[in-house]
C-alpha cells in the first residue's frame, strides 16, 4: 500500500491509502521523491481547472526513482528519473508532426488521469528519463522550465531583440531565463513588485516594470516608441492578453503561452498594419526538457532561489491554501513524497 493525496473536490484534499500500481509490460514503476506545485494543481483546489474531473490525484512536475522496469529496458532500479507528463498517443496528426505537446488525445498527468502527489507512479517508458546531472528538488522543477523554454524556441529569439514578458509567475519566469540566454533584452511586466524584484535579481533581466495606469507610457519609452519584437504574455487573464498586442512592435512576434476559458479579440487593422505574427504555445516537447537539463548542469539556471517552499505529502492539506496567498511569495514549491 502507499500514500496519495485526492483532492476530492474543489477545496478538498485528503490522504489516502491505496494499493501500489501494478505496471503493465511498457511501464515505469516510479518511486516518487519530489513533486512541483505548480498554477494547474491551484486551479484544481480552487475548482477552476476546466479540463479535470474529481476526484483527482495532482501532480505533474515529478521526479523519483525507478522502483521497477520492463525488460530490456535501459532504466534500472535506483536511477533517478524526472517524467514527461503529457500522455501522448503517438499517432495523431499532432504526434506524426513530432508536436507531441499539442496532440490530439493528450492525457495529462495530474490533470485528465491522477498524477504523482503519491508515493508511486506507473508511467509508459516513453515518457521517463534519467535526472542525470541534477538534483531531485532541480528535477522536479524541469518541467514548468521547459514550457517556457518551449515559447522561447516557437519564438526564435535573435540576439539583441528586444523581449518583454508579461506576467512573471513561475512560466513567466521560465520564458524569462530563456529569452535572457538567447540574447534577448528582456523586461518583466507583472503587478507584483516581489516578482519583478526576481527577475530582476536572479534572471537578469534588463527592465522591469510595473503594471498601472503608465503601463503603456513606460512601455514605449523604454523601446524609443518601437515597442517588442517579441511579446509573451504568461498572464492566464484574458484581459492582459488583449491588452499585449499593442505592445508588440511593427513585424513583431506574439506568443501566448496563457490559456484561458474566453475568446480572445484584437484589433484587425493594428494586427494587420504591424505584420504580427500570433504564435499559442503549449506545454513542452522532449527537445525542451533536453534544453533546461542542459541549462541546469551548466549552472544557467538558478534553480536555489526558484525553490521558495517545501513540504512534505502529509503537510500539503495544511499549507497549500497559505501558498496560494501572493503574501507567501511563492515561486517554486516542491513536495517531498
Amino acid at each position: 500500500m502507499m500514500d496519495a493525496l485526492i483532492c476530492a473536490a474543489p477545496g478538498r484534499l485528503i490522504l489516502e491509502r491505496r494499493p501500489i500500481p501494478t505496471p503493465a509490460g511498457d511501464e515505469v514503476l516510479i518511486r516518487v521523491r519530489r513533486v512541483g506545485v505548480c498554477g494547474t494543481d491551484m486551479h484544481i483546489f480552487r475548482g477552476t481547472q476546466p479540463f479535470l474531473a474529481y476526484p483527482r490525484v495532482m501532480g505533474h512536475e515529478l521526479a523519483g526513482e525507478v522502483a521497477r522496469a520492463p525488460a530490456g529496458s535501459d532504466l534500472a532500479p535506483g536511477d533517478p528519473v524526472y517524467v514527461m507528463p503529457y500522455m501522448s498517443c503517438g499517432t495523431c496528426a499532432a504526434c506524426r508532426k513530432a508536436k507531441p505537446n499539442c496532440c490530439m488525445n493528450i492525457q495529462v498527468l495530474g490533470v485528465h488521469r491522477d498524477g504523482g502527489m503519491a508515493e508511486y507512479l506507473a508511467v509508459p517508458e516513453g515518457f521517463v528519463r534519467k535526472a542525470e546531472g541534477v538534483s531531485l528538488d532541480e528535477a522536479a522543477m524541469i518541467e514548468f522550465l521547459a514550457i517556457g523554454a518551449h515559447a522561447v524556441r516557437r519564438a526564435r529569439i535573435a540576439p539583441g531583440q528586444s523581449v518583454l514578458v508579461v506576467g512573471a509567475g513561475p512560466i513567466g519566469i521560465a520564458a524569462a531565463l530563456f529569452a535572457k540566454l538567447q540574447g534577448g533584452v528582456v523586461t518583466a511586466l507583472d503587478s507584483r513588485q516581489d516578482r519583478l524584484d526576481f527577475c530582476r535579481d536572479h534572471l537578469g533581466a534588463d527592465h522591469i516594470v510595473s503594471l498601472n495606469d503608465d503601463t503603456r507610457r513606460a512601455l514605449s519609452d523604454l523601446t524609443g516608441g518601437d515597442f517588442f519584437d517579441v511579446a509573451f504574455d504568461a498572464t492566464g487573464n484574458a484581459k492582459a492578453m488583449e491588452a499585449g498586442f499593442a505592445y508588440v512592435g511593427h513585424g513583431g512576434t506574439y506568443v501566448l503561452i496563457s490559456v484561458v476559458g474566453a475568446d480572445i479579440t484584437f484589433s484587425d487593422p493594428e494586427f494587420h498594419k504591424r505584420e504580427t505574427t500570433l504564435l499559442g504555445s503549449r506545454n513542452a516537447t522532449p527537445e525542451d526538457f533536453d534544453a533546461v537539463v542542459e541549462a541546469m548542469r551548466a549552472g544557467k539556471v538558478p534553480t536555489k532561489a526558484l525553490n521558495t517552499h517545501a513540504a512534505t505529502l502529509a503537510q500539503l492539506p495544511e499549507v497549500l491554501p497559505g501558498w496560494m496567498e501572493p503574501r507567501a511569495g511563492v515561486i517554486k514549491a516542491i513536495v517531498s513524497c
